[in-house]
């Protein structure tokens, strides 16, 4: 059962194989057999996923639902969820309950899926290895010594344990395609404005996107096409038709230009993950497409430009976090400063709180223009840089990290090294443009992703590019041999 796709559990539902309560308690029964030794979950909420799980099946007896009813899901402990601890990884939220659903859980929840709990994550969604939880590292199941990636380390986590067919992330600089790649399943980060960030809670508001995260890029497509959509909540959220992302996922690739850029081939590239990649585009060429080199020339200047802009936007995004209206609250403080300076220091961990100082400093009056100011003019250039090769090229690929998952640890006192972890990343969020990862190889028995970028809203190509590749290869049918 744990192996079946979306696709497959929705038409298992359809053909009374067995019922969406069924379905719903053998994953609850696998989390708790694995989840004590993964620690993918926050909170798992089996008694409102019973209940969503009953009224499901009594859709589906009706022959009403819709693609995803009665199918279980795990949700990134990101998005408020009414009635349910919304924790984001946090101390300063560990006692917090959302009054309200995040848009993202009310389209699932009218599509009549069922919400198995909330993942485990970095911290504010701060962090590539998840280990700056509150709540304690995830592991990765290939191998429990190694890091998940981040910050949707347990969304990512879950899918690939096959503890929940699929999760939500939210990508802010690669927080879905790293994980999906250190984890061997398939992440997409849609166009910046194409999903709702109505509910999600707030990192760096021009850079966060939610999507999906699954075992295939049919899976993403089906998820995609309830998540999709405009929102007048949010004012980012672009007014634009959702197409049917399922309809072309068969298309030929006959003719698809495929642009390599040489910075992602260059020094720092583990040369493992280089043949895997390498192995992949000749699937490609195979399948009909075509190769050519290109070069985004302002690669290298994206860390530091995300290391400021990010950091920037959550420094004001996070001043809400105060021990006054909701949240952590240190005990008898002595006046007003004093319940913000120890409210704050205490239930902020040590990356929020760099990243806070880091972004403070770049938005004080001294040197906003020599950071901030500056750090945007660079962001336009980068965006250029991609806009001149999508004028050559219909789609982009490369590695998604220049490594396999490393392992606890071993860069937790290194931050710019734990930051360069997202160097083929970052830059698909500063231009706000749609990537995706997936599986691609084993790199020193690790999995290997495969990124693929996209145009504006070209969801849908990347999704058949994707697919296309899946029907030829079986890396995102494997997994580990213990949670098979």
């Amino acid at each position: 059962m744990h192996n079946k796709t979306l696709s497959e559990l929705a038409q298992g539902l359809r053909e009374k194989a067995f019922s969406s309560a069924e379905l719903t308690q053998y994953y609850l029964d696998r989390i708790q057999q694995h989840d004590g030794n993964l620690n993918s979950f926050i909170t798992v909420t089996p008694e409102r996923a019973l209940a969503q799980a009953k009224a499901a099946d009594a859709l589906l007896a009706a022959g009403k639902g819709e693609a995803l009813t009665g199918i279980p899901l795990a949700q990134k402990d990101i998005f408020c969820t009414d009635g349910v601890r919304t924790s984001c990884g946090s101390k300063m939220l560990d006692n917090f309950i959302a009054p309200y659903n995040a848009t993202v859980i009310e389209k699932f929840n009218r599509a009549g899926s069922v919400m198995l709990g909330k993942t485990n994550m970095d911290e504010f969604a701060m962090g590539s290895s998840n280990e700056t939880s509150f709540y304690g590292t995830v592991k990765n199941p290939w191998d429990l010594q190694a890091v998940p990636g981040g910050s949707s380390g347990g969304s990512a986590a879950c899918v690939a344990a096959r503890i929940a067919p699929a999760s939500t992330g939210t990508d802010t600089g690669g927080s879905i395609r790293q994980p999906a790649a250190l984890c061997g399943i398939t992440g997409l980060k849609p166009t910046y404005g194409r999903i709702s960030r109505y509910g999600m809670i707030a990192f760096a508001s021009s850079l966060d996107q939610a999507g999906p995260m699954t075992r295939n890029a049919e899976d993403a497509a089906i998820m995609l096409n309830t998540m999709a959509g405009f929102d007048a909540r949010d004012s980012t959220c672009l007014d634009k038709p959702v197409p049917d992302y399922t309809a072309d996922l068969d298309n030929r690739l006959q003719g698809l230009k495929i642009g390599l850029p040489k910075e992602y081939f260059a020094e720092g590239l583990d040369g493992a993950m280089a043949s895997a990649i390498d192995a992949a585009i000749k699937e490609y060429q195979k399948l009909g497409a075509t190769i050519k080199e290109i070069s985004l020339p302002n690669t290298h200047l994206a860390v530091p430009t995300y290391y400021v802009i990010a950091p920037a936007e959550c420094s004001s995004n996070l001043s809400r976090m105060d021990g006054v209206r909701f949240g952590y609250r240190c005990e008898n403080p002595v006046d007003l400063e004093d319940l913000y300076k120890r409210s704050r220091g205490e239930g902020f961990g040590e990356e929020v709180k760099r990243r806070i100082m880091v972004g403070a400093y770049a938005l004080s009056a001294g040197y906003y223009d020599a950071y901030y100011l500056k750090a945007q003019q660079i962001r336009q250039l980068i965006s250029d840089d991609f806009k001149k090769a999508f004028a050559e090229v219909d789609v982009i690929m490369g590695p998604t990290t220049p490594e396999p998952a490393f392992n606890f640890g071993e860069k937790g006192n290194d931050p710019v090294s734990m930051y360069l972890s997202d160097i083929y990343t970052i830059a698909v969020n500063l231009a706000g443009l749609p990537g995706m990862s997936v599986p691609a190889g084993m790199v020193n028995g690790r999995p290997a992703g495969l990124q693929i970028i996209g145009n504006y809203f070209d969801e849908a190509r990347l999704l058949n590019v994707a697919h296309q590749y899946q029907q030829v290869t079986d890396w995102h049918q494997q997994g580990p041999e213990k949670y098979l």
